[in-house]
């Protein structure tokens, strides 16, 4: 496993880029007091170690008519089938993020549906019927007061590993 160590110039291109990944090179550079080719291979290499994992146009949701945001727990009846459900859910486009959490459940999902029709034409006739999946409990959120990246901003220079 590599390191790769970022340095506060990283950190501050990091921090521009989580805010605005479209942001020019050659804006950063003004802003960092570098080249623009600086900033191209600091990125770049920012990439190859893994720090940077990718970058990505983000839709809101209601945008689409999807108003519903649930949260699902779920708890299953072999751990060890934890690979094959994630598949299942996988395989489920309201389905947007699937975390393996500690504590009661084994696993926190994230989706989005147009209405709570459709929510439960989700849970009862899709995730609940997949195998495995011992017993789910639903959240609804009303309001998503915090939507944002990784803080970057005044880390001490740390050292990452890929």
């Amino acid at each position: 496993m590599a390191n790769y160590h970022i340095d506060p110039t990283d950190q501050k291109i990091l921090g521009f880029l989580v805010k605005n990944a479209r942001m020019p090179f050659l804006e950063i550079a003004r802003e960092c007091g570098v080249s623009g080719a600086a900033i191209h291979q600091r990125v770049k290499r920012l990439e190859n170690n893994g720090v940077i994992t990718g970058s990505r146009l983000l839709v809101k949701p209601q945008a689409l008519g999807l108003n519903i945001c649930a949260f699902v727990s779920i708890s299953l009846s072999e751990a060890s089938k934890y690979n094959e459900v994630v598949a299942s859910l996988r395989q489920i486009p309201e389905v947007v993020e699937c975390h393996f959490v500690t504590g009661k459940y084994a696993l926190l999902v994230k989706l989005y549906c147009f209405d709570n029709d459709h929510l439960m034409e989700v849970l009862l006739n899709t995730i609940q019927k997949i195998p495995f999946i011992q017993a789910t409990d639903t959240m609804i959120a009303l309001d998503e007061a915090i939507d944002r990246q990784v803080w970057v901003k005044d880390y001490k220079s740390t050292s990452f590993s890929k």
